[in-house]
């Protein structure tokens, strides 16, 4: 991602990373693993945890911008500078957003793409990858200023092929990317209109349809991506699918599967990571850090999988180890999720200055996304809720229930409603959140949250303790807070 936004339209770009020689342009053919159980998965995206603590950021918005850029100075020369396989998931998407497409890596060398569209203006497939390969870029190293620039080289497609299917996969990932799952699900219909085969738009009808919270069509959409083009990336979302579903068996062994039949250092790191954040997310700490070494064994520049393991640390009794991997993280891919996490790591150390410059950098990259055309109002409840303003915090929820409605932004709604002190109005969205069966441990701490401000003590204590159970070192912050209601609540009875 490039360190810096600018408001005026960017250089046309000249290229972008085109399909292989002797491949359709819609993405290499599946990396030759069988599909596992007959099915594929979906990316699976790491949502922070939340906490509950209430904190104003400090720092001057001018001041945090300056730091950002110099960020993603820095993250944006490590990004392209590494080798295949690394990647951040997608910035406040609900489950960690749209997971790596074939054909289009991090490390894809965009001037030689552009030299090449140079000498072939005309080549409409090079400027649908060009298109792809920022989008790519945007999400791993966190630049939101590449969007416009993918945009352009997307229109070009389409001016010089109208309607073909790599410019309308490429917009629906574009959407997608940007938080816009309507559209991402318009245009990844159009483009299998076009070619019921092009896997980009296979992969962004499944995160379109999970992002706007329609599992079960998401599940079928899977199926029928699986049966067409199965490969790593639709495995993985497939895996989502089910763990979505509440069937975290079935997601922990079709990823296993795909891991066996993973070849190259970028699908090892990336299934092994998911591997790690399953296991995190169960309370298995121990298999978690196994598959985050496994992935960095793989490809050691591959940041999901040291933010990963930084949670890991965290919650095995290890917060050094998990700060300097949450630093490194931040150093190159300055996203909302690792600064959260790097804040409220710093704040349970009693670290007040340090943790209110991580969340003050999550509202100047807030700036940032929205300059590129993205919607970030999942993200700033999120964040706004617990280390910022409320009053925002519920705007912001309140929005993003409007555009589409998940498990995640139910309970994001929720949790702004309980900042706020509305908590007759929450309850209903905190138990929304937890009823497709999805099992996450800071969805179940909401809950226990609100259900003790109104009064439902046995509820409260049922659902604080399967937190705890599930995963107890979910988030520094939330599980102090889990644990001391919890204590409160016994010592009433």
């Amino acid at each position: 991602m490039a360190p810096h936004h600018d408001n005026a339209p960017a250089p046309e770009p000249a290229g972008e990373p085109g399909p292989p020689p002797g491949t359709d342009g819609s993405g290499p053919e599946g990396t030759g693993t069988s599909s596992p159980e007959g099915a594929g998965q979906p990316v699976a995206a790491v949502r922070r945890p939340a906490s509950s603590a209430r904190r104003r950021r400090g720092a001057h918005a001018a001041g945090c911008a300056v730091l950002l850029a110099v960020a993603l100075t820095a993250g944006s020369v490590a990004v392209d500078g590494a080798r295949e396989g690394h990647g951040v998931a997608a910035a406040g998407a609900p489950g960690g957003g749209p997971g790596r497409l074939n054909g289009i890596g991090p490390d894809a060398d965009v001037p030689a793409l552009e030299a090449r569209l140079r000498s072939q203006p005309r080549d409409f497939v090079g400027w649908a990858a060009l298109g792809l390969a920022h989008v790519e870029r945007a999400r791993t190293d966190g630049d939101p200023s590449r969007y416009p620039r993918a945009e352009r080289a997307l229109e070009r497609s389409l001016e010089l092929a109208p309607g073909n299917d790599h410019a309308l996969a490429g917009r629906a990932a574009l959407a997608a990317a940007r938080h816009d799952f309507t559209d991402a699900l318009t245009y990844a219909d159009r483009a299998l209109r076009a070619n019921p085969y092009n896997e980009h738009a296979l992969c962004s009808r499944i995160d379109a349809l999970v992002e706007l919270g329609r599992y079960d069509e998401a599940a079928r959409a899977a199926d029928t991506a699986d049966g067409r083009r199965p490969g790593i990336p639709v495995f993985t979302r497939y895996a989502y699918v089910r763990e979505l579903r509440g069937e975290a068996g079935t997601a922990r062994r079709v990823l296993e599967r795909a891991l066996a039949g993973a070849s190259s250092p970028a699908d090892v790191a990336h299934v092994a990571t998911q591997l790690g954040r399953l296991a995190w997310n169960q309370g298995e700490y121990r298999a978690a850090l196994h598959h985050y070494a496994r992935a960095l064994a793989a490809d050691d520049t591959h940041l999901p999988a040291l933010e990963g393991r930084a949670r890991a640390r965290a919650a095995s009794g290890d917060p050094d180890g998990a700060a300097r991997d949450l630093e490194a993280v931040v150093a190159r891919a300055p996203l909302p999720g690792p600064l959260v996490a790097l804040g409220e790591l710093h704040e349970a150390r009693g670290e007040e200055a340090k943790a209110r410059e991580q969340y003050a950098l999550v509202d100047a990259w807030t700036a940032l996304a929205r300059a590129g055309g993205v919607n970030v109002d999942l993200d700033t409840a999120l964040a706004a809720a617990d280390h910022g303003d409320g009053e925002a915090a519920l705007r912001a929820a309140r929005a993003e229930w409007e555009r589409r409605r998940t498990v995640h932004t139910a309970d994001a709604l929720a949790w702004a409603l309980h900042v706020a002190g509305r908590d007759d109005e929450a309850l209903p969205y905190a138990r929304r959140a937890t009823a497709p069966g999805y099992r996450d441990a800071s969805f179940l701490h909401h809950l226990g949250m609100i259900e003790r401000a109104v009064g439902r003590e046995r509820d409260a204590r049922r659902h604080l303790t399967a937190a705890l159970d599930l995963n107890p070192g979910f988030s520094p912050l939330g599980a102090r807070e889990a644990r001391a209601a919890l204590k409160d609540l016994e010592g009433a009875r």
